[in-house]
């Protein structure tokens, strides 16, 4: 499932999705929340740009909604029909949640939005840009 060349492989692991050989950020750890953001400009191995286009990554709130809603519906169905809780505590486990989750959310969603765009290659792991 979690192998080299599928898209689910380049968005869980945040890599360039061509080459799929090196992460597109600076800080790989999501909670460095200075720099959940800071991308390359470009891979280093397959010389893909990252910023396709001048406000490219705007696309990805929509896929940050959609992954938003995900997450809070997953929260209400284990607060509230798994462990039971009332109506008030599960909201305030999605709120929880949420919070949580949101630089994980943020980078899933640029990293599913790019992938919409761009395929894997084989070749270009193969052929290294300078």
């Amino acid at each position: 499932m979690l192998k080299k060349g599928s898209k689910i492989y380049s968005i869980l692991t945040g890599t360039c999705p061509r080459c799929q050989q090196e992460s597109m950020y600076i800080e790989k750890n999501p909670y460095h929340l200075s720099k959940v953001y800071k991308m390359h400009e470009k891979c280093s191995h397959c010389g893909l740009h990252y910023k396709i286009e001048p406000s490219f990554f705007y696309g990805a709130m929509y896929v940050s909604y959609a992954l938003g809603v995900a997450f809070s519906i997953a929260a209400f169905i284990i607060s509230y029909n798994i462990i039971g809780t009332s109506l008030k505590t599960s909201f305030f486990a999605i709120i929880a949640t949420l919070v949580a989750f949101m630089p994980v959310i943020m980078r899933l969603s640029r990293n599913i939005w790019i992938n919409f765009f761009i395929s894997y290659r084989k070749d270009a792991d193969k052929n290294p840009k300078p």
